[in-house]
C-alpha cells in the first residue's frame, strides 16, 4: 500500500476588497431544464472590472434554482433532471396546487438545489474547474421570466 500525497497549496495573496458592483439578470426560461449563465456571468464579471474577489449570484425565485454542474455532457443534466424528478415527483399527493401540479415539486427542488452560488474571481477570470458551468434550473413546466442578483466583491482594475 503506498502513502497518499500531502496536499499542496499556492503562496497566499491578498487584496483590498474595496469594491461592490451589482448588475440584475433578467433570464427568459423554455420551461422546465437547464440555461447556462456562464457566459452571462463571466461578462459581468469582466464589465465590473474584477481583479481578485468573488461573485455571488442569487436567484429572486422559490421554483428555481442556481447549480455548478458539468458542461461537457448533456447526458449529466439529462440524469439531473431524471433524479430531481424521482425526488419531487407531480403525482406525490402535494397539498399546495394553486399553480397547477407542477407547482409543489418546483418548491421541493429549489430546496433540494440552491438559491444562491459564491464563486472565486482569481485574475479577472471566474475560477470554475475545466468542465463546470453555472446553470439556471427551471423546475416549472411553463416559460418563465426569472432574475438573478449578481454582486462582485473585491478589487477592480
Amino acid at each position: 500500500m503506498s502513502s497518499p500525497k500531502s496536499p499542496s497549496r499556492t503562496t497566499p495573496s491578498a487584496v483590498a476588497a474595496t469594491s461592490i458592483v451589482s448588475s440584475l439578470l433578467t433570464v427568459q426560461t423554455s420551461g422546465a431544464g437547464f440555461t447556462d449563465l456562464t457566459a452571462e456571468v463571466a461578462k459581468f464579471v469582466a464589465d465590473a472590472h474584477a481583479r481578485e474577489g468573488a461573485v455571488t449570484l442569487f436567484i429572486r425565485h422559490t421554483s428555481a434554482s442556481l447549480t455548478i454542474q458539468e458542461n461537457a455532457d448533456p447526458t449529466v443534466l439529462a440524469d439531473l433532471t431524471t433524479a430531481l424528478n424521482r425526488l419531487a415527483p407531480e403525482n406525490a399527493g402535494w397539498r399546495h396546487d394553486t399553480e397547477g401540479p407542477d407547482d409543489m415539486p418546483a418548491h421541493v427542488k429549489t430546496m433540494l438545489t440552491a438559491t444562491s452560488l459564491h464563486i472565486p474571481v482569481l485574475q479577472g477570470a471566474l475560477a470554475l474547474g475545466t468542465w463546470q458551468a453555472i446553470y439556471l434550473v427551471e423546475h416549472r413546466a411553463r416559460p418563465h421570466r426569472r432574475e438573478i442578483v449578481l454582486q462582485f466583491m473585491g478589487s477592480v482594475d
